[in-house]
């Protein structure tokens, strides 16, 4: 049947809640009962509803700017041709890369913690590639050592249903059509951008980057701000100082983040945790700041460093911290961050893709 419930021939919601689950759960238990009695000294992938999905499209993952323009000039054919023939060639590391190995390290570590656990990351290849291109990016994969164990080759169809169906925390593509849709659909989602520089990044932590407002947060602040101006938006912050913001897109993204963080707490590694996470706010601490920390302490969550620059350039910061991957909903932000080489991922939601799209 079909992935998604929403078409005419999909399920209807009520039954799907409770059947859909129970069918879903012999599905698992058979197929775990058949991959125990196979010896492995790999980690199995988690199952779905215990695990943190990451998923990423392949030209997120590798780089693929060439294949791409082959793609475009010379059409479908002449690209999977050109993939089999170079399917012993390794493609060279996309903007998620270093995101996707950062994420793998700490599965590493909370593996030793946790052997039996299956709240870590799970990396799923969601890509609309046919599965001719397949054998180049498994090659690719196990060059780089990396854990993909799940695969989705949709041949040229959306992946969105695929996405719903496999729980998915995070997607991250270089298509902005797919991202917008993704973030139609209620998941979290971003446009991933390379970074204009070379720069080294941790291998032992994973550093998380976030703006604020419709990002974390809904876009009520912006919306504020675009219609009545900064002063309006300052007074309107410290009336409601106490009222927590709405959350945004990727809240879930930072409480999953944090969930993580506590298991290493729990085993006294706060100081050698391999997560840390950050918000870089065009804020203002003074005048519009309250009210953002008073919503995190609200939500339950921690976030290791907050930074307020009130209105000043984004990147020079970033250039400090560097992330593995930098979150924000406005292009400036992002083409900002990509000039000083940070990786940024664009987050299609609220009131500034209105103003983007009428510009």
């Amino acid at each position: 049947g079909t992935m998604s419930g929403s078409g005419p021939e999909g399920v209807r919601p009520n039954e799907a809640a409770g059947d859909g689950l129970q069918e879903a759960e012999q599905d698992w238990a058979a197929a775990k009962a058949f991959y125990d009695n196979l010896v492995s000294k790999r980690p199995r992938p988690p199952k779905p509803q215990h695990a943190i999905t990451v998923a990423v499209s392949s030209r997120a993952l590798f780089d693929m700017v060439e294949e791409r323009r082959i793609y475009e000039e010379q059409g479908v054919e002449k690209y999977v041709e050109y993939q089999q023939d170079n399917e012993n060639v390794t493609l060279k590391p996309g903007p998620a890369f270093h995101f996707v190995k950062a994420l793998e390290h700490v599965n590493a570590r909370l593996l030793e913690l946790y052997p039996d656990d299956e709240e870590r990351f799970d990396i799923v290849l969601m890509t609309n590639n046919h599965a001719q291109v397949g054998v180049r990016l498994i090659n690719s994969i196990n060059h780089y050592g990396l854990t993909i164990e799940r695969f989705c080759m949709t041949g040229g169809k959306s992946p969105i249903g695929y996405l719903t169906a496999y729980l998915t925390n995070l997607y991250l593509s270089a298509d902005s059509e797919k991202v917008q849709e993704a973030i139609e659909a209620g998941i979290a989602s971003a446009t991933m951008f390379t970074a204009n520089k070379d720069v080294a990044y941790s291998d032992t932590q994973l550093r998380v980057a976030f703006d604020g407002d419709a990002v974390l947060f809904s876009d009520e602040s912006e919306q504020i701000v675009k219609e009545q101006g900064l002063d309006r938006f300052f007074e309107h912050e410290q009336l409601n100082e106490n009222k927590p913001l709405a959350q945004g897109p990727l809240k879930g993204f930072l409480e999953d983040l944090g969930k993580l963080q506590k298991k290493f707490y729990a085993k006294n590694e706060r100081l050698n945790c391999p997560i840390r996470t950050f918000l870089v706010t065009a804020r203002s601490a003074a005048s519009s700041g309250a009210r953002v920390l008073k919503t995190l302490r609200s939500w339950g969550l921690e976030i290791d460093e907050a930074l307020f620059l009130a209105g000043a350039p984004k990147g020079p910061i970033l250039v400090k911290i560097r992330p593995h991957i930098f979150f924000d909903d406005q292009m400036f932000h992002i083409e900002g961050a990509q000039k000083l080489g940070t990786i940024a991922a664009h987050v299609p939601y609220g009131v500034a893709q209105k103003y983007h799209k009428a510009a």
